[in-house]
């Protein structure tokens, strides 16, 4: 990371942030680590860190949490949350960033309803695939084939 100037932090952020629904509890993180631990997209992806993205919320630095495609990363799957012994609802945080985000124009608002539709249809996926996996019958498979042909062209 590079270096951090104080004069570039807004300390008012990290209050803004809690005054959203979901996100009261977030400035309780202590960095224990235990949601990067237990993210199934920090066990695929190196570069996603529940724990740097509070912490630089909680620092003030507005700009790069706001225009950080890792926001965008988090699956929403609220493992985190079942496992943060500060009850820290990182998955809901995540939602208040990327509504912020939006509003402070660092992402366009269609971002947000193509994110929900990935989501969905990452979970419907899996759903089918783990049918697939208890049951292997070709139809099923074909499906499945079907539903990754028809998302490829993104």
């Amino acid at each position: 990371m590079d270096e951090i100037k104080l004069s570039e932090l807004d300390p008012r952020f990290k209050d803004e942030i809690t005054s959203y629904p979901g996100a009261e509890n977030f400035k309780r993180c202590f960095t224990c680590g235990t949601c990067t631990a237990s993210c199934p997209v920090a066990e695929v992806n190196e570069e996603y860190d529940p724990r740097k993205i509070i912490r630089m919320a909680i620092l003030g630095m507005r700009k790069e949490v706001l225009s950080s495609d890792i926001i965008w990363m988090c699956a929403r799957c609220h493992t985190c949350y079942a496992r943060c012994p500060q009850n820290v609802e990182f998955a809901d945080v995540m939602g208040v960033l990327r509504e912020m985000a939006v509003k402070a124009g660092y992402a366009p608002k269609e971002r947000l309803s193509q994110i929900e539709e990935l989501d969905r249809f990452i979970q419907d996926l899996r759903c089918n695939m783990v049918k697939y996996l208890l049951k292997p019958e070709e139809g099923q498979r074909k499906a499945i084939i079907t539903m990754v042909n028809s998302k490829t062209s993104l």
